[in-house]
């Protein structure tokens, strides 16, 4: 008995969101999407009970704004364990350890209830170390004198975060489901959404912590001391980094060259087979495998520095493994292993960092390979899980109707034409996204923003425009619905 035939009495009893039998109205989806972000959003100011809110410190530190959530919440751990064990699933099916056939309803049923198994062993994993070892999530002292010690503590911070990590699971499940768009792609886009918002706009602090416009205020208003003249280099300079003129720039480049890579597209004609006059064009775009991967890449960087932090909470490591400072790696291979986060992570004659130039062009070339290489591996194993790929698409476009002009009509010639674009493009796109994503975090963005949570909500956001069109678009015309595979 194979592990399919042992597995599957549990695997297809997990809990899980019923799917509508019937077409959901717009109306309706975009009433579930938005109860799911509201109830999101309060989720993320609940602080868990029994934190010591002075003594923790963020683990997840720049990757906050990417796996979403909030420190010192029920949602602590964002969407980590989700991208996780998606990670382990599509490394699991990209090499056909599984044996499942997704287009069967049982093995899918399995598929999915693997991944909800996945996703909570990734719960334990990354949540018991984060309260029981290190000093990343506090017990206040008060309450553990009550309840006769630190551990009575913990448990109960474990316990909120674990309730927590698998309730955003389900979130997302139901807008999967029930909503518009994916209730991953929509919470990293109201986390990015509200730093943005905070860099354009936040008005306590002083300059240069202010957000961008107030730091502007202050400029024109001359409340800024100890300004180099304007028109010098270091004027320039100044302008440029401290007065925020860099980030916007780098903000807006940003947004423009996405909005024109998800535009780049080479359109493959298609004609019915039985209907003369009826054609169409299967776009391959540029991004074809959208940025989504990206996060797969970024989580998997997270979950190195964690255990770099988990294991210098523990151990003294060796000075060649890692150097910490500040919850920080400064030297080692946890160093060179780290994304370049920001300016000061590189710009050694800014004196934000104390290491040498030499350490800094390691660590350059290590991160644009890591996100170059991997956002194209990772680009290739997400278009084949999710049926991308030539064989899919060949059925999809067979299936329908479709054929290509000028070819016969035939499953493997139309395979053979869409290889001719499909894997080159997913893996251009990737790489491409890979490379703006460090180029972003190298010039530093608004709100200090990472460059691939900036990439994402962009990405995101456009892909979200075109869906709620397509929707509003079927329901006024009911056939076209039926077209694309929608009953009522």
């Amino acid at each position: 008995m194979g592990w399919k035939e042992a597995a599957a009495p549990v695997l297809t009893r997990m809990p899980a969101v019923q799917r509508p039998e019937g077409h959901v109205p717009f109306r309706r989806k975009m009433y579930w999407t938005l109860g799911v972000l509201v109830l999101y959003f309060f989720l993320t100011n609940v602080t868990l009970w029994g934190l010591d809110t002075g003594g923790s410190s963020d683990l997840f530190g720049q990757f906050r704004s990417l796996l979403a959530g909030g420190q010192g919440t029920v949602l602590q751990l964002g969407i980590g364990p989700i991208v996780t064990g998606s990670i382990v699933l599509q490394l699991l099916g990209g090499a056909n350890l599984l044996g499942l056939d997704t287009n069967d309803p049982r093995d899918q049923a399995i598929y999915q209830g693997l991944q909800k198994v996945l996703v909570i062993a990734m719960v334990f994993l990354t949540g018991i170390p984060m309260v029981f070892f290190g000093n990343f999530l506090r017990p206040s002292p008060e309450l553990a004198a009550s309840l006769g010690g630190s551990f009575s503590v913990q448990v109960l911070l474990f316990a909120q975060i674990a309730a927590g990590g698998i309730l955003l699971l389900f979130m997302d499940e139901v807008i999967s489901k029930w909503g518009v768009g994916s209730g991953i792609g929509l919470f990293i886009v109201a986390g990015v959404s509200q730093r943005l918002v905070g860099g354009f706009l936040f008005w306590e602090g002083q300059f240069p912590e202010q957000g961008l416009i107030p730091n502007w205020i202050d400029l024109a208003l001359g409340n800024v001391g100890n300004i180099p003249p304007i028109l010098s280099v270091d004027g320039l300079s100044f302008l440029l980094i401290q007065g925020g003129i860099l980030g916007l720039i780098t903000t807006f480049i940003i947004y423009v060259t996405v909005v024109y890579a998800e535009s780049v597209r080479v359109e493959i004609p298609l004609s019915h087979a039985r209907v003369k006059g009826a054609r169409g064009r299967f776009p391959v775009k540029l991004i074809y495998a959208s940025v989504l991967p990206m996060i797969l890449v970024r989580a998997l960087q997270a979950n190195i520095q964690f255990l770099g932090q988990i294991l210098n909470s523990m151990t003294s490591m060796p000075a060649w493994l890692g150097v910490y400072s500040d919850g920080s790696a400064v030297g080692g291979l946890f160093y060179y292993l780290a994304p370049i986060y920001n300016r000061q992570a590189w710009m050694w004659w800014l004196g934000g960092t104390s290491a040498e130039p030499w350490q800094i062009g390691i660590r350059i070339a290590v991160d644009l390979t890591f996100m170059i290489v991997g956002g194209a591996v990772f680009a290739i194993f997400w278009v084949e899980t999710t049926d991308m790929g030539p064989e899919a698409t060949a059925k999809q476009i067979q299936n329908s109707g479709m054929q290509i002009p000028g070819f016969r009509k035939n499953l493997g010639v139309i395979e053979k034409v869409l290889e001719r674009y499909i894997p080159q493009v997913t893996v251009l796109g990737g790489a491409l996204v890979g490379l703006l994503a460090v180029l972003a975090n190298m010039l530093g963005t608004v709100g200090n923003v990472t460059g691939t949570g900036l990439l994402l909500t962009i990405s995101i956001t456009y892909k979200l425009y075109e869906e709620i069109a397509e929707e509003q678009m079927m329901e006024m015309h009911p056939m076209m619905r039926e077209m694309f595979g929608g009953g009522d």
